[in-house]
């Protein structure tokens, strides 16, 4: 298999040893948040052909992130810890974790630390792309299995958390008919830190602050979310966006080292890993519930226009165009980050005390689409 410019690794901002990107770093031009939402919406583009702009946060912004950190690093090492552990049990030989990106892959570099650190277990990290209604990155694939010969039942695919379960389905239906294809088995299942939607294996399927959910670029290596366009070929990885000149303000490595250092803290404090995933059937009806009662009430016919928890609100914040933002409880220190992005770019907000989560974010439809 000859290996072009289009399929050429990189590790973006992080070390060498933390992971692999099978992206195409490539140039874009940025289209507007507003015309990219009539795009999609009118069905003229996929979301994934299109970028818009992104920014570096407002030092407010950071001072909140920062208070979020303070908070939420504490589960969120813990879910980790957890995490490694279900996988260090599932995978007793070769270990390959394929985060999807860009949301799973600082969750894949801490997991890739802890599961050598605490459980012994060296791994490979790679992160690629999926998109929803397009599918997995089969290019990426084939490179994972045939050039670095990692063995097919050691992969693990490993995001940040589930939303609604789009993903995690997407997933499902891509891994199916690559072996359909390819003759290949991969095991579908999507491993992650909270699996609100009761769809992956997961700790936790709390709706908890994870630090590195409320950042973009600064926080994932700096890179930008996976693009699939007419700048793609057939034989390159899906695209990305690498944001070189953001690297005085990136905090990707930092902050895997303030992961690791507290999963120093927790271990020393006598927390023992869990090996047994939550049962999802709890979360699944919850979430079913939820988007129900949803679209019921503000008369939603298109379930992608709800992002329910605090990862998915925080996304439509950060670059779709919002309609409002429903807070269970806006004194809570989980969601002082919406609250200031609702603040800085005039979003609404409102407060329903029966959500089951911190977070639902709804995106606004467009008139002329």
């Amino acid at each position: 298999m000859n290996q072009g410019l289009g399929r050429v690794p990189f590790f973006g901002s992080y070390r060498p040893e933390d992971v692999q990107f099978l992206l195409k770093p490539i140039d874009i031009d940025p289209i507007d948040v507003a015309e990219k939402e009539r795009l999609i919406q009118s069905g003229r583009r996929h979301y994934s052909e299109m970028l818009s702009r992104e920014s570096l946060p407002s030092a407010r912004y950071l001072e909140v992130f920062h208070r979020a950190l303070a908070m939420g690093l504490r589960p969120m090492v813990q879910g980790v810890l957890d995490l490694a552990s279900i996988i260090a049990a599932r995978r007793p030989s070769e270990i390959t974790l394929v985060s999807l990106a860009r949301a799973g892959t600082p969750v894949g570099v801490a997991l890739k630390h802890v599961l050598r650190e605490v459980f012994g277990r060296d791994s490979a990290h790679y992160s690629i792309s999926i998109i929803r209604d397009r599918g997995i990155d089969r290019n990426a694939l084939r490179f994972i299995l045939d050039q670095a010969r990692r063995d097919p039942a050691g992969l693990v695919f490993v995001d940040g958390w589930t939303g609604k379960g789009v993903i995690a389905r997407e997933l499902r239906s891509a891994l199916d008919n690559f072996e359909r294809d390819q003759g290949v088995r991969l095991d579908a299942d999507l491993y992650a830190l909270t699996d609100l939607a009761g769809v992956g294996v997961a700790p936790s399927d709390v709706d908890y602050l994870i630090p590195s959910s409320i950042l973009n670029a600064t926080m994932s290596g700096l890179v930008s979310r996976s693009i699939l366009n007419a700048h793609i070929g057939p034989d390159d990885f899906h695209g990305c966006v690498y944001y070189r000149e953001f690297a005085d303000a990136d905090l990707s490595v930092w902050f895997i080292e303030q992961v690791l250092s507290a999963v120093r803290v927790r271990l020393a404090e006598g927390y023992a890993p869990q090996t047994r995933p939550v049962d999802p059937a709890l979360a699944r009806a919850r979430s079913a519930a939820l988007l129900s009662a949803i679209r019921e009430s503000f008369g939603i016919q298109d379930a992608n226009f709800i992002k329910p928890g605090i990862g998915e609100a925080t996304r439509v914040l950060l670059r779709r165009v919002p309609e409002r933002v429903i807070i269970r409880d806006p004194e809570a220190p989980q969601v002082a980050h919406l609250l200031e992005l609702a603040r800085e770019k005039g979003v609404r907000w409102q407060v329903d005390r029966a959500l089951p989560y911190q977070a639902v974010s709804l995106i606004k439809g467009v008139n002329d689409a």
